[in-house]
């Protein structure tokens, strides 16, 4: 009896992201479980370069990735470039769907310097803009977090990610980041294991503390009343950096809590909860 055409068993890729639904503004953890043994894996989304590292236990590979507010909804292409062992390179695509997100505006009464600054302050304004340049695009290739990223505070969220900010009637802003409900002197710690690349006074933040965790990702902290730590520093998740406070363009003391990969600002609050092992 004559059998019919041979199948092919050929292993696949496996692609999972978290969280399940992606939209503008959310960053996403990608868990790759390739066909066969590879010694390296990178990849590439929405244009940023995704580093991967390997996770023994479960014989996975696991990178960051996000997609900015200004993201429309769409599917974008994942690709993935692996070597394996005897220097042979694979390759897979897969995509990812992007979706809207919904985010409120608020109204903020402020300082008028904030709004309107003198030309002394706009002078401090445009120095400081030239050190954020040179600082906040940092990509270290090497990962330096580790495990679940940690709330930086135990307090309610005053203002979440994504809110558009009328300051005094005008437009001005869009909230990159996540507000706890903090009296000022709370202490605040670094919410995963990094290296202090800035911790010093700016017209805006205030007081601010930015830690590098390493393959483009950045953690800062604003209007803070203290700081504990001074750049090039070593910090361990949970570790205490500084005091919150309500310096800089505030309306009373909270802890600002911004996080930037590869230079797009994301929503804290989904790093937080992503499931990190």
């Amino acid at each position: 009896m004559q059998g019919g055409p041979a199948v092919s068993h050929k292993p696949a890729w496996l692609v999972r992201w978290q969280p399940a639904r992606v939209v503008n503004g959310s960053p996403l953890l990608l868990t790759i479980t390739p066909p066969q043994k590879l010694a390296a894996l990178s990849g590439k989304w929405l244009e940023h370069e995704i580093f991967f590292y390997f996770d023994a236990p479960s014989k996975t590979w696991r990178g960051l990735a996000g997609a900015s507010l200004e993201t429309k909804p769409a599917k974008y292409p994942l690709t993935l470039t692996g070597k394996t062992k005897s220097g042979r390179e694979v390759s897979f695509q897969r995509e990812i769907s992007v979706g809207k997100a919904k985010y409120r505006q608020i109204s903020v009464t402020v300082p008028k310097q904030y709004t309107q600054p003198s030309p002394e302050q706009q002078k401090e304004i445009a120095e400081e803009q030239e050190l954020k340049h040179k600082v906040l695009p940092v990509v270290s290739p090497e990962r330096e977090w580790k495990g679940r990223f940690l709330p930086p505070a135990t307090a309610p969220i005053s203002d979440v990610f994504g809110t558009a900010r009328v300051f005094n009637g005008e437009t001005q802003s869009v909230h990159q980041g996540l507000d706890f409900g903090v009296p000022s002197g709370t202490p605040v710690h670094a919410i995963n294991t990094g290296t202090v690349i800035l911790a010093q006074p700016l017209f805006f933040e205030g007081n601010m503390v930015v830690i590098d965790h390493g393959q483009g990702l950045l953690t800062l902290y604003m209007h803070l009343s203290k700081l504990e730590v001074k750049q090039g520093d070593s910090v361990k998740r949970g570790e205490e950096i500084a005091l919150s406070g309500g310096t800089g363009r505030a309306t009373g003391p909270h802890l600002h809590l911004a996080v930037r990969w590869q230079g797009v600002y994301l929503d804290p609050a989904t790093l937080l909860g992503l499931k990190i092992q």
